[in-house]
């Protein structure tokens, strides 16, 4: 039997345990057979339990902080290759440190290339991931890496929701691109808010290109730390007549008051990804599973089928 006709092994790291379980599902199998032996000083030694010899493996990792995350993942993949996987791809939902893709004052590091060279000498021979913070990271790897859109599950929401006078904004410039490609799937309006920052996640000032007035506008993002520029785009926008205002958000760190700024803006409905998981629960925030959508491009990849047909913009 060839190796593509054997069934893959799927690994979850430990935090993402519950979105492992539910990918592997949509699979159509069960998480491989993994502990993880932890010191008393902190450190852990992830054990495989069961051979992965000759088999293609996916290893199933969001790298949100804190580090050991990270660290997880790439003591997963370099146990994988010392017991002779044959192709090692790395599922990271939330690719972390990816804001850090480029030198943006002296003598301070490109963290996302970084980690790119970690996983590649970790053993990993490909990348999976979603709404990458900048699209030139993929240029980080000499490996394959799959790039998947959060819209894909995105957009049939919206769809359902069947909302008239629909607007899309971007919460600032750098996703202006991200916008425009929701409004042209929807035949939309675009609107493109600019911001000035005090520091990192302090927004001291900002201001809105375009009209929201007697429009549902939806906000479209690929990650909410603070939920700082979300929320202050929401509140401006029911300031300037917008009649609802909706965020659409793939990876939400939520950090700090981040839930309490959700809670009590102006946002009638935060939507999110379960690539990270929620620290509490919020009767804004609507949760859609991206499991389904990345156990489909594994098995394609798995079977050497084309994923063309799982991008919709």
């Amino acid at each position: 039997m060839s190796v593509n006709q054997l069934t893959p092994k799927v690994f979850a790291c430990t935090q993402s345990i519950e979105l492992g379980k539910s990918i592997a599902k949509h699979y159509g199998t069960e998480l491989a057979d993994l502990t993880v032996a932890r010191f008393s000083d902190g450190e852990f030694q992830p054990i495989i339990n069961e051979t992965v010899r000759g088999r293609r493996v996916f290893i199933i990792g969001s790298t949100f902080p804190n580090a050991d995350n990270l660290m997880e993942l790439l003591l997963i993949l370099d146990a994988c290759k010392r017991a002779s996987a044959k192709h090692i791809t790395a599922v990271i939902p939330y690719f972390g440190y990816a804001r850090q893709d480029r030198k943006d004052q002296p003598r301070v590091a490109i963290g996302a290339k970084m980690v790119a060279n970690l996983l590649e000498a970790s053993g990993a021979t490909r990348v999976m991931t979603m709404d990458l913070h900048a699209d030139q990271i993929q240029g980080f790897f000499e490996k394959p890496v799959d790039h998947l859109y959060g819209s894909t599950i995105f957009l049939p929401y919206l769809d359902s929701l069947k909302l008239d006078n629909l607007t899309i904004a971007s919460p600032d410039m750098g996703g202006s691109k991200r916008a425009y490609a929701y409004a042209k799937y929807l035949k939309s309006n675009v609107v493109i808010c600019y911001k000035q920052r005090a520091k990192a996640n302090v927004v001291s000032h900002m201001e809105l290109i375009g009209h929201v007035e007697g429009q549902h506008v939806v906000l479209v993002d690929d990650m909410a730390d603070t939920a700082g520029t979300l929320t202050k785009a929401a509140d401006l926008m029911i300031e300037r007549g917008a009649l609802s205002v909706r965020a659409i958000v793939t990876h939400s760190l939520l950090s700090g008051n981040a839930h309490e700024k959700i809670k009590n803006s102006k946002l009638t409905e935060f939507i999110t990804s379960d690539t990270i998981p929620l620290k509490e629960a919020n009767s804004k925030i609507k949760v859609l599973s991206c499991a389904p959508l990345f156990a489909e491009v594994m098995e394609k990849v798995q079977n050497f089928k084309s994923i063309t047909d799982n991008f919709i913009i």
